[in-house]
């Protein structure tokens, strides 16, 4: 199985979406509960945050992308970063070169902190990133409900090193 990754294009938005509505249906990696069409997807091609596919046999089976942390000038070289994986994909080690090249791209795009909330029980997630470097913060608390139940996050951070210059 070759796996390779690139940049993401506005026509993998349709890909995407359906790759995120497993994610949400799935209710293990957000608080979303309503599904996205490729025109949600599309508004995150703006330019200044890298979205990154994996692909087998040119079909998208995973995307890496960040996303604005906060509106305050001071917080322009964090990203919020998320990751999400074709359920029959999961747990092959696509995961680790997929958020490998989402770092590389933010690092070159002047990004100097990638952060995330994971869910506590999310085993999987915070395991590929504590493998990458990422430092968990903390938890915060009944940070959200999620069908009608309170979940805590883990909040993770990882630094890029060459922007910290």
């Amino acid at each position: 199985m070759h796996i390779s990754l690139r940049n993401a294009l506005l026509e993998d938005s349709y890909a995407i979406a359906g790759i995120y509505n497993q994610g949400i249906e799935d209710r293990v990696a957000t608080f979303e509960v309503n599904p996205r069409n490729n025109r949600d997807i599309e508004k995150w091609f703006d330019g200044i945050h890298p979205i990154i596919v994996a692909e087998i046999d040119s079909i998208v089976i995973a995307f890496a992308s960040t996303s604005s942390y906060r509106s305050r000038e001071c917080y322009n070289g964090i990203a919020e970063f998320s990751i999400y994986i074709e359920r029959k994909f999961r747990g092959m080690g696509i995961g680790t070169p997929l958020l490998n090249r989402l770092i590389e791209e933010a690092g070159k795009m002047g990004y100097w902190k990638l952060v995330s909330r994971v869910f506590v029980e999310n085993a999987s997630s915070r395991a590929l990133m504590n493998k990458l470097g990422f430092r968990e913060v903390g938890v915060y608390q009944k940070h959200g409900k999620l069908d009608g139940e309170w979940r805590d996050v883990v909040i993770v951070e990882k630094l890029i090193q060459e922007n910290l210059k």
